[in-house]
């Protein structure tokens, strides 16, 4: 079965988001993405219509910072994706990274069909059984990444698109817990 290309991603703010999968997974699979733009999405198909960023950074609309990433070939790198994502933010906080707290920073992944949603769901139950084997390590025990169907993304303004390239010393509280996805027993 050939999965959708397309798929977004949360893990708090958008501006380390980008620069993780843009830089350094293109640095382990060149080329693998085709294009990536930082924007909104609620987990709510309802949810309010082309919200600005003030209005998502105030926690009343349900949208979540997200990176909108289209793949050049997603059969072969999502799940490498998906295990990346993990790798860079604590899926373990509830709706925080490090200073960020708030629904806008949730740990997201928005699906483009059912296939990528089995994918991300098998991802991330190898990511808790290593957790709860202590082969990651988190803030906290429990795994609580939400993994749903995407629905419409709103792109954020030019000036937060390709922020950290623009200003390298910019915010990011992103880092890596791990750097190689561990081998499970």
């Amino acid at each position: 079965m050939t999965l959708s290309n397309t798929l977004a991603l949360g893990a708090g703010c958008y501006w380390g988001t980008e620069k993780y999968i843009k830089k350094d997974f293109q640095k382990r699979f060149p080329d693998s993405i085709k294009d990536a733009k930082v924007g909104f999405m609620s987990p709510d198909p309802n949810g309010m219509k082309n919200p600005s960023y003030r209005q998502v950074c105030s926690g009343t609309t349900g949208h979540v910072e997200v990176l909108w990433v289209e793949m050049n070939d997603a059969d072969k790198h999502f799940e490498e994706l998906i295990k990346f994502f993990f790798m860079f933010h604590d899926p373990t906080t509830k709706n925080r990274q490090g200073n960020d707290a708030g629904t806008q920073y949730a740990s997201w992944i928005f699906c483009a069909d059912e296939e990528q949603q089995k994918i991300a769901n098998k991802v991330m139950a190898e990511l808790q059984k290593a957790v709860d084997q202590k082969k990651v390590t988190y803030l906290q025990s429990q795994v609580n990444t939400d993994i749903g169907p995407m629905n419409e993304f709103y792109p954020a303004h030019d000036e937060h698109q390709e922020y950290l390239s623009k200003n390298p010393l910019g915010y990011c509280n992103h880092r890596f817990r791990f750097k190689e996805w561990p081998s499970l027993n």
